[in-house]
């Protein structure tokens, strides 16, 4: 399944005013640029949360999730809807990479960098030769019991970190209880477009009831807005540059794989949802944010990856033009450049990132029991029950290998060791279902 070859590399976006917008049509621009800034909203926990877990500068996160979502724009000529955010997938492994504490800036984050860098270019490795022979050998070697045990064991792999980010006191563990409460609330009860942004609304009520405890009652340490007075409005993020570690590239690039199997099922939904075959643009979409990652990783932005937060949006407004992706981009860009925006999210008070992460880090550890339910895993089987329980628990337990001077975390153990066990317990023609009680 070689990618296309249209009359042109763009499609020429056709003005509607329907309900339902195609990737190739487009709003009025005012509706064009609202419609934009909803998705900027929507990816919050991706574009702002996520780098904050692993210590990176927020404003270089935003600013390269812009230029990402630009570029993988360009490689698949504005045919495949979708915004590129800081993956969670990455957390665990930078996190090791970068021995960080958890708090903070992270002043380790050169060989991270060049973990990340390593990443993006096996992504972008694993995008041509699907552009050459297509993807189906990707659904062979990755069936979802793999990739849900891989997913799984990512999640449970950060549950001590987010854990400990709100166990330092009572009141640290009082608002971050509040703050996962929150979010539910959020996401079940609030009105229209609000249901599809509950990380931003639960961190903000997280934010505030800190705020008036610590400030008001003096039940914790105040937030410090010193540095948010002092911080101008526009100016250049600070960039860091890569350092290559083999260790820490060996650590990190495995990354790609989980990146690949998640791409792979957006581009799908994304088509069901616009009623369009992308499946001929799938290669072009893995270069794309291979090439995106490899940027954002030379000057010190995290990996990044498509992301369901924005199928989820789409999905209620129905507007899938590409155009908004642009418009969202340009936004992100502008917020990467204002120290201001930057300043302010560092005033967020780790026990509401850690009760948004105890948040987010389940829902990646529930995302694989919707894999395995979706796809009708069929856990009578003994070869998905055992490659399942090998995966989860060496991810869990951070199973650390060293194999001739590399050292393998537990993400990448749990990752390959699942593709390596299926393919050995898989049995062509002879499915056993002898599962072990």
């Amino acid at each position: 399944m070689n990618s296309p070859r249209p009359e042109s590399w763009f499609p020429t976006w056709t003005l509607t005013t329907a309900d339902r917008v195609a990737p190739d049509e487009r709003l009025g621009w005012p509706q064009t640029l609202i419609a934009g800034f909803q998705h900027v909203v929507a990816m919050f926990g991706s574009t702002v949360l996520a780098p904050i877990i692993m210590g990176f500068d927020p404003n270089v996160s935003v600013l390269f999730s812009g230029i990402g979502t630009l570029i993988f724009f360009v490689i698949v000529g504005g045919r495949v809807p979708s915004y590129l955010g800081s993956s969670f997938s990455f957390i665990a492994v930078v996190i090791a990479a970068s021995a960080y504490g958890g708090s903070g800036p992270n002043g380790n984050i050169g060989p991270a960098l060049g973990g990340i860098i390593a990443a993006g270019l096996l992504y972008t490795a694993i995008g041509l030769v699907v552009m050459k022979i297509g993807y189906r050998w990707i659904e062979k070697l990755m069936p979802p019991v793999v990739t849900g045990g891989i997913v799984a064991a990512i999640g449970l792999n950060l549950a001590p970190i987010a854990v400990k980010g709100i166990s330092a006191t009572g009141f640290d563990r009082t608002i971050g209880l509040l703050t996962i409460v929150a979010v539910g609330v959020a996401a079940v009860y609030a009105p229209g477009m609000l249901r599809r942004i509950p990380v931003l609304i639960g961190g903000f009520v997280g934010y505030v009831v800190y705020a008036i405890g610590a400030g008001a009652f003096g039940l914790g340490k105040p937030i410090d807005f010193t540095q948010l007075a002092a911080a101008p409005w526009f100016g250049a993020p600070q960039f860091t540059a890569p350092v290559f570690s083999a260790s820490a590239m060996a650590l990190i690039a495995p990354v790609a794989i989980i990146l690949v199997a998640e791409n792979l099922g957006h581009i799908k939904a994304i088509g069901a949802m616009t009623g369009r075959n992308l499946d001929p643009w799938m290669g072009r979409a893995f270069v794309g944010d291979g090439l995106a990652t490899m940027l954002s990783g030379a000057f010190g932005g995290t990996g990044v990856t498509t992301y369901a937060e924005n199928m989820g949006v789409m999905a209620v407004t129905r507007i899938y033009s590409t155009l908004i992706f642009v418009v969202a981009a340009a936004i992100a860009v502008l917020l990467g450049f204002s120290p201001k925006f930057g300043a302010l999210i560092l005033t967020i008070p780790g026990s509401v990132i850690g009760g948004l992460s105890i948040v987010i880090f389940g829902l990646i550890t529930a995302t694989a029991g919707r894999i395995w339910v979706e796809n009708r895993v069929d856990f009578s089987q003994t070869k998905n029950l055992i490659t399942t329980a090998a995966a989860v628990i060496a991810g869990a337990g951070d199973l650390t290998l060293n194999i001739a001077g590399f050292t393998l975390g537990g993400i990448g153990t749990a990752t390959f060791g699942a593709i390596l066990l299926y393919a050995l317990l898989d049995r062509r023609g002879d499915e056993s279902s002898d599962a072990a009680h």
